[in-house]
């Protein structure tokens, strides 16, 4: 199954990813039923494993709410790939295993429903439905590290049971 973009413009809340009204549930399966409703209401029912979010500057700004990535991720959101990150919302996606990539200009090359590759070893989006490629700012190697481990707490946990050794 090819991956689809989500494209999403500038300044994507932590609000319009999942509202507040929604962090009293703790089960991660629950807030992906409600993701993206502020931007898209239709988002939730029709994303599919393994789908990109393709956005413009300043993604996940607002608060630091660490149930946004864990949303995205639980709804089936494989990669996200925008212009620019908040810094909280970058860090929260890592740790929850999330990738996260910088990309000038990308948001203007995709349009929701075109078929999407992120290859993060190589560095680049793929728009495949264009053909077009863009470069993507590479992630330094504890990063992917942090990633391949599927974020933060499995990689510390990895850590010291083999410092334990």
């Amino acid at each position: 199954m090819m991956a689809r973009a989500w494209v999403f413009g500038d300044n994507v809340d932590t609000d319009q990813i999942i509202a507040g009204r929604y962090l009293v549930k703790l089960d991660p399966r629950e807030l992906a039923k409600h993701v993206m409703e502020a931007a898209d209401p239709k988002f939730a029912s029709k994303v599919r494993r393994g789908d990109v979010i393709i956005a413009g500057r300043n993604f996940g700004c607002g608060s630091s709410r660490e149930r946004a990535p864990l949303a995205l991720k639980a709804a089936g959101i494989s990669a996200i790939v925008a212009e620019s990150f908040a810094r909280i919302f970058y860090r929260n996606a890592v740790n929850r295993g999330l990738p996260v990539l910088t990309c000038a200009g990308v948001r203007r090359g995709f349009k929701t429903g075109d078929k999407v590759g992120v290859d993060m070893r190589e560095g680049e989006a793929r728009n495949l439905s264009t053909g077009k490629t863009f470069r993507v700012e590479p992630l330094p190697d504890f990063l992917l590290t942090i990633l391949r481990a599927g974020g933060l707490l499995p990689y510390l946990k990895r850590s010291v049971g083999k410092a334990g050794r």
